[in-house]
């Protein structure tokens, strides 16, 4: 479910993205700003959780921003083809501000669609979950922190999830190297263990070159009751335009 990371995470990251990209028309001064991505990974994990049976997934997205602080985007992943179906569509719309010279904020709307989901009995799988973050800087780092609540819904048995994360990146000056790091924690029905209650976890880095994004990260979750979920090593390879 951006749940990339579709993540939430991804979803913020790509927000900032459009509203930082360069106009379409490079020769014209616009308040529009429209950038994509696209990414193939060796196993799309949301919050922990492998959403392609450990396998490998391709992904992509189209976001637009407006000067004013509004964007609109869509993300999309390929999955396992279960009972989610073998697709996974996220729109998502918000708005992002700076509240100081170093610090900033995003609040939003974000959309999970399965479009090709099981209909058996009805079966429900789309929700909507609201979220907002906070970044700052902290040294040569950014940190964000953000929350993220999916309210009482039919595809989520009319009962609620909240998920609460902090992810850390820096760079290293003079190089295409960076590094990141997330910690998150949920509470609520999308949580992978019997409590309802689950940590996950990542470590990575990334090197820029020709173009392309070439990433590598530690995933796991961790819970009392979370069985059969391994940490995993996921790469992956993206470009942005």
């Amino acid at each position: 479910m951006t749940v990339s990371f579709r993540s939430l995470f991804a979803a913020t990251v790509l927000a900032g993205t459009a509203l930082t990209a360069a106009p379409a028309m490079a020769q014209d001064e616009s308040d529009i700003s429209v950038s994509a991505n696209v990414a193939m990974v060796s196993d799309y994990r949301f919050r922990g959780v492998s959403f392609s049976d450990e396998d490998f997934a391709v992904q992509g997205g189209v976001d637009i921003g407006h000067s004013s602080g509004f964007y609109v985007g869509a993300w999309a992943s390929s999955l396992e083809d279960g009972d989610f179906g073998s697709t996974e569509l996220d729109l998502y719309a918000g708005y992002s501000a700076a509240l100081t010279d170093s610090l900033s904020f995003d609040v939003g709307m974000l959309y999970y669609i399965y479009p090709n989901a099981s209909d058996v009995d009805d079966f429900a799988s789309d929700y909507l979950e609201p979220y907002a973050s906070v970044t700052g800087a902290v040294g040569p780092a950014e940190v964000t922190v953000g929350v993220a609540y999916a309210f009482d819904q039919a595809a989520l048995g009319d009962q609620d999830n909240l998920y609460l994360y902090t992810d850390v990146g820096f760079g290293i000056p003079e190089t295409p190297v960076s590094f990141t790091g997330h910690l998150g924690y949920t509470d609520g029905v999308l949580a992978p263990s019997a409590d309802g209650t689950a940590f996950d976890w990542s470590v990575g880095g990334s090197v820029g070159f020709m173009g392309l994004d070439l990433g590598l990260s530690y995933i796991g979750v961790e819970g009392p009751d979370v069985h059969g979920i391994d940490d995993t090593i996921v790469a992956s390879l993206s470009a942005s335009f």
